[in-house]
């Protein structure tokens, strides 16, 4: 027998939570709302739509839902933030550098030439300079990030570091332009 939705069991609302895991190879993962109730399936286009191709696990979201014949998912991200205590996390590659150094960059447009989850790194060239800017995957994490694609477009603050040129915060490029404004 089917069940017929009522218009407000439709209609979208706004939810709170944290991301449960997010696999951007099998294209989903699950929000848990801050207020319970069952998982919320988040699709990966629907994070294309907020530009971004992952989403750390257990960082926090603001998402809004609606309920669907298969249940309740996500029709749109409205903001990310990192998951608590991530950016407390010390990196050795930037111990001896002074933090309002890396506050100070300027974030940058580039692409993603590479990047590897299981090695933990990646490069990204910033448009118009020819130099590969490292990535570390805890980085992306205190960004609120999981994984990246080649090709993909983000904003970058980068530092000359033990490495080179390193990625001290990553960004999607659309989340970077809304912080401009």
């Amino acid at each position: 027998m089917e069940t017929l939705l009522t218009d407000d069991e439709t209609e979208a609302r706004r939810v709170l939570g944290k991301v449960k895991w997010f696999d951007p190879v099998k294209g989903f993962g699950f929000v848990i709302s801050d207020d319970g109730g069952a998982d919320i399936l988040l699709h990966a286009n629907v994070l294309r739509n907020f530009g971004q191709s992952s989403v750390a696990d257990q960082a926090r979201i603001e998402i809004r839902v609606q309920q669907t014949e298969r249940g309740v998912q996500a029709t749109e991200v409205l903001r990310i933030e990192p998951p608590e205590g991530a950016s407390n996390l010390p990196l050795a590659d930037f111990e001896e550098i002074d933090p309002e150094i890396m506050n100070a960059a300027p974030l940058e447009p580039a692409r993603v030439k590479w990047f590897d989850k299981a090695k933990g790194f990646g490069f990204a060239n910033v448009f118009g300079r020819s130099e590969d800017v490292f990535v570390h995957v805890e980085v992306l994490r205190r960004s609120g990030l999981a994984d990246l694609q080649p090709g993909e477009a983000l904003a970058i603050r980068v530092i000359e570091g033990k490495r080179g040129r390193m990625a001290t915060e990553v960004h999607a490029w659309e989340s970077a332009l809304s912080q401009d404004d």
